[in-house]
């Protein structure tokens, strides 16, 4: 049984699932605006330690670095067209491989040359992201982001956090103008 969340809000998955331990983050989107060029978004996660920062850079897994260092969040790879239906991109997560530093993993996606071919999540739609439990596929969580958004190129879809021994999935929705350089500084990752 799948939960749906709405934005700011979370849903226990320990506790619709005591044994959970490896998730599939299923990230999806369409352009609605068929007349711009080819959109090409991607999928990224942070794996973020208490004081808000990724454990190091190679906890930052993307398109160009597919795995973290001891792979408890990897990649399934980049969906260049966001063609077809379901799941554009796929971010596995196994819970009991994390760092124990780890208490938080945010997953974000950003459009690929956004500002300089003037694409804006303004002209995405049937963005989501779920939760699904990989032993048994069950969809556990989703939320469904909507429209309203403007000139943002970026935006984090949701996380899913260490809270009192329990791991719960949030619903977050927020954007950034600045694209993945400004996500990625927001937790610590410079990029050059």
């Amino acid at each position: 049984m799948s939960i749906s969340v709405e934005k700011g809000f979370n849903v226990s998955l320990s506790g619709l699932n005591a044994g959970l331990s490896r998730l599939a983050v299923g990230l999806g989107w369409d352009a609605s605006d068929s007349s711009a060029p080819e959109f090409d978004l991607d999928a990224s996660a942070f794996v973020i330690k208490p004081d808000g920062n990724v454990l190091s850079d190679k906890y930052f897994v993307f398109f160009n670095n597919l795995k973290s260092p001891e792979g408890a969040v990897t990649h399934q790879g980049d969906n260049l067209t966001g063609e077809g239906e379901g799941d554009d991109e796929v971010i596995f997560v196994d819970l009991n491989k994390l760092p124990t530093e780890a208490t938080r993993i945010v997953f974000v996606v950003t459009i690929y040359k956004g500002r300089e071919q003037q694409q804006f999540f303004s002209q995405v739609s049937n963005a989501f992201i779920r939760v699904v439990d990989r032993d048994n596929n069950d969809e556990l969580a989703r939320y469904d982001l909507g429209q309203d958004f403007g000139q943002e190129t970026s935006l984090i879809f949701g996380d899913v956090y260490l809270e009192n021994g329990e791991w719960n999935f949030r619903a977050v929705g927020q954007g950034y103008e600045g694209g993945l350089h400004e996500a990625a500084q927001n937790f610590g990752v410079y990029l050059r």
